[in-house]
C-alpha cells in the first residue's frame, strides 16, 4: 500500500471506509477506488434542466417539489461540500484557522472566478473559507482540495463518501470548484440536505454564508448572492453557474421559528433564478399556516407498533442503553411531522417506527414542543437516540414511502414523550 492511499485512508473520516481500505493491498486496492467511483456516477447523464425544491427544516415536510430527483449539474453549488470537509477538519483538530494552504501551478491556473493567487504562495485556512463562501474562487477551491486530499480526485473521492453519509444518494463529485465535468451531478433534493446539514452539524461556522464581503490583501470581494440583502431573513447559503447547468442557487430562510432551505437549478439569468426563489419561498411560507391543519389525525392511520412504541417509551429512557444520561450529550434521530395536538405526533412517530424497524427500533418517541410567538404549540414528532446513519437511511426509506423525514440531532437530557398524554 503506498503512501498516498495511506494518506487518503487517514483523511477519510467515514469510518466503514477506512476498514475497508485498511483490509486491502496492492492491486486491490486500486480496483476498490475505481470500483467507488463507478458506483458514484452511475448511468445517468446530468441534464440542463430546471428543477426547485422548498423544505421546511423543522417538520421535514416538503413544501415544494419539481424534478428533485433529476441529475443536474451544481456548478459552484459544489463548494458547500468543499466547505463541509473544511469545518469538519477544523472540528476534529486536523487543520487549524491559522495553517496555510499552499498553491500548486494547477490550482493557480484554474479560471474565474478567482483570487488570483500565484504559485508558490499562500493563503490561510480561515481566508480560504472566506473565499470559497463569498468570492466562490474556484482556485481555492482547488488548493484546498489539493491540500486536504493529497489531490483533487482524491479529495473528490472523500466528497462523494460524505455525500452519502449525508444521504445524497443522487450525487457525485469530480472537483472542489463545481467547474464543468461531466460526470459531477447533484440533484436539488441532495443539495438541499447538504445545506440542512452544513447549519445542522457545524452551525459554529455557518455564519460565513451570511457574510456579505471580505477583504483580502486590501481588496475588498463581494458576494455573488443577492438574496442576502434582498430577502428577509436569508442567511445563506451558495449561488452557482456554468453554461450546461444554468444559473443555481440554494437558499436558506430563518423568519423567527421558522426554517426554509430553497433549491433552484437551471435558472435563465441570476435576476431570474432569485426573482424565482423569492416566488417560491413566499408561497411556502403561506403554506406553513395551512400545514397542520392539513395534517390532521384523521388522515394517519395508526401503526400496528403503536403498543411497542407505548412499551418503550414506558420503560426505558434515551440512554437506557448506553449509559447514565449526560447533560450536553448529544443523540440522533429523526422527525416526521409537527401537529397542533400530541396524539396525532406520537402516532406518526409510531407508523415511522413500524415502516423501518430494522433503524428506529432502538430509538425512544420524544414529542418535542415548539412553542411559537403566537402563543399556539406544534408538537414535533421525532424518534430520537439511534445511530445517525440508521437515522439518513430510515429517511431515505421513509421519503420513498412519502413520508416526510429530517434527520435531527437533540441535545440531553430529554424526557421521553408520555404516550397517554392530552
Amino acid at each position: 500500500m503506498d503512501g498516498s492511499t495511506v494518506s487518503l485512508i487517514k483523511l477519510l473520516s467515514n469510518k466503514t471506509i477506512g476498514r475497508v481500505y485498511a483490509r486491502m493491498q496492492g492491486v486491490g486496492i486500486l480496483l476498490a477506488v475505481a470500483a467507488m467511483f463507478i458506483f458514484a456516477l452511475g448511468t445517468n447523464d446530468a441534464h440542463a434542466k430546471y428543477a426547485s425544491f422548498v423544505v421546511d427544516t423543522e417538520s421535514g415536510e416538503v413544501l415544494h417539489s419539481v424534478n428533485a430527483d433529476t441529475r443536474n449539474y451544481p456548478a459552484s453549488l459544489t463548494k458547500m461540500m468543499t466547505l463541509y470537509l473544511m469545518f469538519e477538519a477544523i472540528d476534529e483538530g486536523r487543520t487549524r484557522f491559522d495553517d496555510k494552504i499552499v498553491f500548486s501551478r494547477r490550482a493557480a491556473r484554474q479560471p474565474a472566478s478567482k483570487m488570483g493567487i500565484a504559485a508558490g504562495k499562500s493563503i490561510s485556512v480561515k481566508d480560504a473559507i472566506l473565499a470559497i463562501a463569498i468570492k466562490s474562487a474556484n482556485d481555492v477551491a482547488t488548493a484546498v482540495a489539493e491540500h486536504m486530499g493529497g489531490t483533487e480526485a482524491k479529495f473528490a473521492l472523500m466528497m462523494t463518501v460524505r455525500a452519502r453519509d449525508l444521504g445524497m444518494k443522487n450525487t457525485t463529485f469530480r472537483n472542489a470548484s463545481g467547474l464543468p465535468h461531466r460526470a459531477q451531478t447533484s440533484t436539488a433534493r441532495d443539495l438541499s440536505r447538504l445545506a440542512i446539514a452544513l447549519h445542522r452539524d457545524y452551525p459554529q461556522y455557518y455564519g460565513v454564508f451570511s457574510q456579505t464581503k471580505f477583504v483580502f490583501e486590501g481588496t475588498s470581494h463581494k458576494t455573488h448572492n443577492s438574496l442576502l440583502t434582498s430577502y428577509e431573513g436569508t442567511d445563506g447559503i451558495k449561488t452557482g453557474y456554468i453554461r450546461a447547468s444554468g444559473f443555481n442557487l440554494v437558499t436558506s430562510v430563518n423568519r423567527g421559528d421558522r426554517r426554509l432551505v430553497g433549491v433552484v437549478l437551471g435558472g435563465n439569468s441570476a435576476r431570474e433564478r432569485n426573482k424565482h426563489m423569492t416566488t417560491l419561498l413566499n408561497k411556502s411560507f403561506a403554506k406553513l399556516d395551512q400545514r397542520v391543519a392539513a395534517n390532521t389525525a384523521e388522515n394517519i392511520k395508526p401503526a400496528p407498533s403503536i403498543a411497542a412504541a407505548n412499551d418503550w417509551a414506558a420503560k426505558t429512557t434515551i440512554n437506557a442503553k448506553n449509559g447514565p444520561a449526560k447533560n450536553g450529550q448529544t443523540v440522533w434521530g429523526v422527525q416526521v411531522g409537527a401537529y397542533k395536538q400530541r396524539q396525532p405526533a406520537i402516532d406518526i412517530a409510531a407508523k415511522a417506527i413500524g415502516m423501518v424497524p430494522s433503524y428506529l427500533a432502538k430509538g425512544e418517541i420524544y414529542i418535542a414542543p415548539l412553542h411559537k410567538k403566537s402563543g399556539k404549540v406544534l408538537y414535533r414528532a421525532q424518534i430520537v437516540g439511534v445511530a445517525k446513519q440508521s437515522a439518513y437511511r430510515a429517511c431515505n426509506f421513509l421519503e420513498k414511502k412519502k413520508m416526510d423525514c429530517l434527520e435531527v440531532k437533540v441535545t440531553l437530557p430529554l424526557e421521553v414523550a408520555s404516550i397517554n398524554a392530552n
